[in-house]
């Protein structure tokens, strides 16, 4: 007889973590990921399981399936391809099947991060045609666009919980899957906290022990000089096989592809899991350390200047003494107990410490075409707990079926900050000057113990009902969550309080989908988006090109909400799959007036996304889309700028890729990619703008088996044509600083599974 496999899920215990967060219960399968996942009669009949119809048959064993979701549902199936699964994680209601919930994403899995040879978060999403990478203002944060909204590498989420990850940058050797939902999800997520995510989210999976054993070794290099060592290592114990043990580590070291900068990555990770009958438990710890040394920085035009022409793509006008530096360990618990065969509750938790050391100095180019800048250092720690506890089940009125939730979280951050910068010196970008380090001319809290300069405290309850009518045909989503967003900001020099702001707002969600046939379904949404209000810059430009500064520099405004509709379609054709949606999003945006930093308009955005992913034909595989948006300010001061484009957002964007498994070549793939991205305003005036892009990726991988061991050789050179292009503009709100794109990277790696 077959063996019946159950999905074995994840969640996290940590000894970082206080003892009153670590009980816990969690998942039960609500009926609708039931009805997706259970086989037709022709399916059993095929696989030599019993039909409803036919005589019962013994039950065998049950065998423990590894997922990184530690609910009894599992992991959603990889789609035909086996670049993306079948659905993902939406919110609070858990894992759905794409074709029956009424919003969208896509979860990118570890097949695909493997055979890119993802290094960090940003590979993987420039996948998706509604993401573009930018990177954090001042900084050298991984930054995300979704559907023109910025999203901070702080603010995506681990397993469903905030906050946990490393705040810069992710190491692609934590992941199992990539998850990236579109839209606004105060709802299903909470607010997040760093104040952003109000065009999407996205959400990283840990890996857990698969059910055979598993030793992977990985070693790599970049064509500048960078090498690259992992080990990928997990078995399964016990009685069944049901205690887990997954353990992660890498290192990255040597120069990278621009000229002068250098990369030191070390990385660590611990999952842990066990499966009960009706009680699933697991746990992770991580630990990452990140160094870039010489770190090429952003490019601000100044108002009266031009947009700079684009130096070569392998250029670096980084001072010799810059430099970025983060270390953060963080752990995570999640546990789910079945109280019946229809009620299951979850408690899931984690803590973060983190350190930051930069030292920056981000070039601002002039009229008369060259730079001037100044040595900016800072310090800055965190420490986070985040936990979130529900019950979801499911029951009947009549014919009509219910899959309810109810959830409780709560999110904490105490941030400490010391800052201190130089005067000015001058430069030039295109033959830049290497200038003795600045002495340090003014200053903000002690760097050797820096003062709390901010905390940041959510609390939230949320409860929903997804109603199923006609048989689950028709499905409706309805819900709120109510969330209390506390921030308090402190002056960095003395640590004493300068402002709080405590606000409490309702975000309800009303979702429709109605599955017209088995393979197209038609959907619906309202929901709302809530974050934290933006931060007041240190200095504004007016419509004139004048710079001023800001009176209220640092301070947060309170808490905004976002509001979205969706109309959508969905196609399952079992090979090939894909969505499209139709979106608009308004938010409101801060701006400066009479010198203070304040409310001041909106953003719309709104636009239509198509994506396709699947293997049409036998050993061809097609991943990609497209997305065309149209932003508009509006209620702007005095209406200066109402009618204009947001700062940084295409107005189109597009994936195109594809893999090939050539005939009579056995283990030979070949790959591909273009993604376009057309021109972005650099200036909310939208008098200057950043020309459109192409880059072409291609790549190839063969698989082959040696002395019984798989061996796969990987290779993969991005921008082909050795493009010069600015990437993107800003990425926070108002500011127009420009990221230069990539160069021409040529990476190898060898896997062997032993």
């Amino acid at each position: 007889m077959p063996i019946l496999r159950r999905p074995l899920q994840t969640g996290a215990v940590s000894a970082l973590l206080p003892a009153c967060l670590v009980a816990s219960f969690a998942g039960a399968p609500a009926m609708a990921q039931q009805s997706a996942t259970q086989p037709s009669d022709e399916v059993q009949a095929a696989e030599g399981q019993a039909s409803p119809r036919s005589e019962p048959l013994e039950l065998p064993e049950t065998e423990i399936v590894a997922s990184a979701d530690a609910s009894a549902g599992g992991l959603t199936e990889p789609y035909a391809g086996e670049q993306v699964a079948r659905g993902g994680r939406v919110g609070i209601l858990g894992n759905q099947d794409y074709m029956d919930t009424p919003f969208t994403s896509t979860a990118y899995t570890s097949q695909l991060i493997q055979d890119q040879q993802a290094r960090s978060v940003s590979d993987i999403v420039q996948n998706d045609p509604s993401v573009r990478v930018s990177r954090g203002f001042g900084n050298m944060q991984e930054l995300y666009m979704v559907r023109g909204f910025r999203l901070f590498s702080d603010d995506i989420s681990y397993n469903g919980l905030y906050g946990l990850l490393p705040r810069q940058y992710v190491a692609a050797e934590f992941i199992e899957r990539a998850e990236v939902f579109r839209g606004a999800s105060a709802f299903l997520n909470g607010a997040a906290p760093g104040g952003t995510g109000v065009g999407g989210m996205i959400n990283l999976l840990p890996k857990r022990a698969p059910n055979e054993p598993l030793t992977r070794l990985t070693i790599g290099a970049e064509n500048g000089g960078q090498g690259i060592a992992a080990a990928d290592i997990g078995r399964r114990f016990g009685e069944k096989n049901r205690f887990g043990v997954r353990l992660n580590a890498a290192k990255h070291d040597g120069d990278t592809t621009i000229d002068d900068e250098s990369r030191t990555l070390d990385m660590f990770a611990l999952g842990l899991d066990y499966q009960g009958d009706n009680f699933r438990l697991s746990a992770d710890i991580g630990h990452q350390y990140h160094f870039l040394d010489t770190p090429r920085p952003s490019v601000t035009p100044l108002a009266d200047a031009s947009i700079p022409r684009t130096p070569d793509a392998d250029d670096n006008f980084a001072q010799p003494w810059t430099y970025s530096k983060e270390k953060q360990t963080f752990g995570t618990f999640r546990a789910e107990y079945d109280f019946s065969d229809s009620i299951t509750g979850w408690l899931a938790a984690g803590m973060r410490e983190g350190e930051e050391k930069n030292r920056l100095a981000g070039p601002r180019y002039t009229a008369a075409g060259d730079t001037t800048s100044y040595r900016f250092d800072n310090r800055r720690k965190e420490e986070v707990a985040t936990g979130e506890m529900g019950l979801r089940g499911s029951f009947f009125t009549g014919e009509i079926s219910h899959q309810w939730v109810a959830s409780a979280a709560m999110f904490a951050l105490k941030e400490r900050n010391a800052w201190a910068m130089s005067d000015t010196f001058t430069g030039d970008l295109y033959d830049p000057i290497d200038v003795s380090l600045p002495p340090i001319i003014s200053s903000g809290g002690a760097m050797s113990d820096p003062n709390v300069i901010g905390r940041t405290h959510t609390q939230s309850l949320a409860i929903a009902d997804t109603l199923g009518f006609f048989d689950d045909r028709l499905l409706v989503t309805l819900g709120a969550r109510r969330q209390g967003i506390e921030t308090k900001n402190y002056a960095a020099a003395t640590g004493e309080r300068e402002s709080r702001i405590n606000r409490y707002e309702t975000t309800p969600v009303g979702g429709v989908l109605y599955k017209l046939t088995d393979d197209i379904s038609v959907y619906a949404n309202y929901i709302e988006g809530l974050a934290k209000g933006d931060t007041a810059p240190w200095t504004t430009t007016r419509p004139d090109g004048t710079t001023e500064p800001v009176s209220n520099a640092g301070q947060t405004l309170a808490p905004h909400i976002a509001k979205q509709t969706e109309i959508g379609l969905k196609y399952d054709g079992i090979n090939l799959g894909g969505s499209l949606a139709v979106f608009r999003t308004e938010r409101p945006i801060g701006t400066v007036a009479d010198g203070a930093f304040r409310e001041g308009g909106d953003q719309l955005n709104q636009g239509i996304e198509l994506s396709v992913f699947g293997e049409p034909i036998y050993g061809v595989r097609l991943l990609g889309g497209v997305t065309l948006l149209d932003t508009e300010l509006q209620d702007t001061d005095n209406g200066d700028y109402d009618g204009n484009h947001a700062i940084g957002v295409p107005r189109t964007q597009a994936n195109v890729g594809g893999e090939w498994d050539v005939p009579g070549l056995d283990g030979l793939t070949l790959t591909s990619r273009v993604v376009y991205t057309s021109s972005q305003y650099a200036d909310i005036s939208n008098n200057r703008e950043i020309p459109s892009w192409t880059r072409l990726d291609l790549g190839a991988r063969y698989r082959m088996t040696i002395e019984n061991r798989d061996v796969t050789l990987r290779a993969r050179l991005d921008n082909v044509t050795g493009r010069d292009y600015w990437a993107s503009v800003g990425g926070y709100a108002n500011e127009n600083y420009l990221v230069l794109g990539a160069p021409r990277t040529l990476s190898l790696s060898a896997t062997v599974d032993f």
